[in-house]
């Protein structure tokens, strides 16, 4: 029996991978695209900074193929939901009607995706919705995942957490009031391996920047 195509949004991060991780042990879907937001001017991830090649390393060890939804330096909402309807649109006429999210907790954003995808035909997915965060906090560490804490909001997180390990010692550290899994915008972070990829992406730490108001760790690829 053919199995439901989807398209998974994908920031490369904690959240998305677990969702992946989830999806595939369901079983139930066929995820034909990994669906992520780049800052053209910038070549990286929208929000969490990470470079382009290595959100291409991510989709190869996957084998899942890499969709990039380019904006500029700054787009407005006019912007982006003009740039996501074209990605809609194209997987729309490939026979695709389920898209995936990452969110956990915030119904406001989901709303929003769902009135976004209401009269599109795309039905919207969020199989990590509800999940205590604390909970999926540590089974992502437990279930062998890693991944580097590549962005933080310094209104709510010291520059000393960019760029550590997602592990236990960070969830033990985080003030109180900050979520384990960021989702209220606290931290994103950047997944270099884990039982969704192939082999692990070798990667090592650059500087850290304070940029448009938000403390980026770079992450590189090793040669």
């Amino acid at each position: 029996m053919a199995k439901d195509r989807l398209v998974l949004s994908w920031s490369g991060g904690k959240d998305s991978a677990f969702a992946l991780h989830t999806l595939l042990g369901q079983k139930r879907y066929d995820v034909s695209y990994l669906l992520t937001t780049v800052t053209r001017d910038y070549g990286r991830i929208s929000m969490h900074g990470v470079r382009e090649e290595l959100l291409l390393e991510q989709a190869k060890r996957t084998s899942i193929e890499s969709d990039i939804a380019y904006i500029s330096k700054g787009a407005t909402n006019t912007e982006y939901e003009a740039v996501m309807k074209e990605k809609i649109d194209k997987y729309a006429e490939e026979g695709i009607k389920n898209i995936a999210f990452g969110d956990i907790f915030l119904q406001d954003i989901r709303k929003y995706r769902e009135e976004k995808m209401s009269g599109t035909g795309m039905n919207c997915i969020f199989p990590l919705w509800g999940i205590d965060t604390t909970q999926l906090a540590h089974e992502f560490i437990r279930t062998g995942f890693k991944a580097i804490i590549c962005t933080v909001d310094p209104k709510k997180l010291g520059r000393e957490f960019v760029g550590r390990e997602f592990d236990e010692s960070f969830l033990s550290s985080l003030p109180s009031g900050v979520d384990p899994c960021g989702e209220n915008g606290e931290f994103h972070s950047f997944v270099y391996d884990g039982p969704i990829y192939d082999f692990p992406i070798r990667v090592r730490k650059g500087e850290t920047v304070l940029k448009e108001g938000f403390y980026f760790s770079d992450i590189l690829l090793e040669s």
